[in-house]
């Protein structure tokens, strides 16, 4: 635990807590209270933009932008270059080690324009560009997702801070891995336009060493795996590049208050390259925390485990089968496989055993009701959510959903 018996942790001499509070958390660290186990299972929270998925060993946070919350938080002379941070940013943790990825001066010596996740044009930005207090928003509203609490899709429509970038991001959140797609990326920045699928914080130059990283072989690579965090999966494979770098930085160089002391960091950054002024460029590829490099190879074998029924700018859907998930975010009315649409919207199917779990959002916030079909023959309904109308429940399912506007999931259960 983060407060540990014997010792004095930071925050019982913190300056926000009166007598009181301090009285609790001095009686907290005598007890013999347990910590609490953790938790799995995914939280959508649609009206911030963000979603955190949680499994056992390891968690991961997805960070979007819309026309309701900014690109990035900038203000009182703090995170003048956090600029991408809204741009699909993917961070993860390992429960059983390198947890201190974002805290061991990630932020003054990451390279701002490669934060892990995003897809970003990579013109120059000034500092504080678009603006503080919540200025710099996107002109989008499609960002959000469905959840049934264990799996998710989440997507973003992205339009790029200061840039003509614009692009369609998808997260399916299962069980071992977070399987993330990108389609209609396009610009005319005239410079290049990158994917980071990571940058891992491997600490002091000194005893980075101990993190081998091993890319697999060949132009265009199935799999890339680092020593003591993780790995990725390419299907099919993919031109990404890699880059070992150590970068020197101060809390003074993004915060008007902070410390001139300056460090250096190792990082290992993989990126996709889209080139310069791509039109409908897209990828595909897996993370998958804590996974071991005999895990990576054997998931890039699989082929049977991913189908990736679509990855365009209209439609972004995945089937697992081995779970039982199907998932879809429609950007525009359309088609997925056994998945229909008659208007954006984001739809996760889980099947249990002889049970199955629809989930339905509107994440544009119309309120305009929408119908949704899944062709699969079912015996019955077993519940629904007040706001799903069954219009259909035999040789297929259809439902109409009236979504209200506040981006939330919408359920129904039926009989396989």
């Amino acid at each position: 635990g983060w407060i540990e018996r014997d010792t004095v942790a930071p925050v019982l001499t913190a300056r926000q807590f009166d007598v009181a509070d301090l009285a609790r958390l001095y009686a907290l660290v005598a007890s013999e209270t347990p910590a609490a186990p953790e938790r799995t299972g995914h939280t959508l929270f649609a009206a911030m933009d963000r979603a955190v998925h949680r499994r056992p060993g390891w968690a991961a946070n997805i960070a979007m932008a819309s026309d309701r919350i900014a690109h990035y938080e900038c203000g009182n002379g703090e995170n003048p270059r956090g600029w991408h941070t809204g741009a699909g940013m993917l961070y993860w943790w390992r429960a059983d080690g390198g947890n201190d990825q974002y805290t061991d001066w990630f932020w003054p010596t990451v390279d701002p324009y490669r934060l892990p996740g995003t897809t970003v044009s990579t013109r120059p930005l000034a500092d504080r560009a678009g603006g503080e207090w919540g200025e710099p928003r996107p002109a989008v509203r499609w960002v959000g997702g469905a959840t049934d609490g264990e799996f998710a899709a989440v997507g973003q429509h992205l339009k790029g801070l200061g840039s003509t970038l614009e692009a369609r991001k998808s997260w399916f959140c299962a069980d071992d891995a977070v399987i993330c797609l990108g389609a209609g990326i396009g610009a005319t920045d005239g410079v290049p336009v990158e994917t980071v699928v990571d940058n891992r914080n491997l600490g002091e130059p000194g005893r980075a060493g101990a993190y081998a990283f091993t890319l697999d072989g060949g132009p265009r690579p199935r799999w890339a795996h680092l020593e003591g965090h993780g790995g990725w999966v390419f299907p099919g494979g993919a031109p990404v590049r890699t880059l070992l770098q150590d970068r020197t930085g101060a809390w003074g160089d993004i915060n008007t208050s902070g410390s001139p002391e300056r460090r250096t960091r190792r990082y290992r950054t993989l990126w996709l390259d889209h080139g310069t002024d791509p039109v409908a460029a897209s990828y595909g590829y897996l993370l998958m925390p804590g996974a071991s490099r005999r895990a990576l190879v054997a998931r890039a074998a699989d082929r049977r485990w991913l189908e990736i029924l679509a990855n365009t700018g209209d439609v972004q859907a995945v089937a697992v089968r081995p779970l039982g998930l199907l998932a879809a975010n429609f950007w525009r009315s359309g088609t997925a496989g056994p998945l229909r649409a008659s208007a954006p919207a984001s739809v996760l199917v889980v099947v249990r055993g002889r049970t199955a779990t629809l989930c339905v959002s509107e994440p544009v916030r119309s309120g305009r009701a929408l119908e949704v079909r899944w062709d699969r023959r079912v015996r019955g309904i077993l519940g629904r959510d007040p706001a799903v109308e069954v219009l259909d429940a035999g040789r297929t399912v259809r439902l109409r959903v009236a979504p209200g506007t506040a981006g939330a999931t919408h359920r129904c259960e039926v009989a396989l």
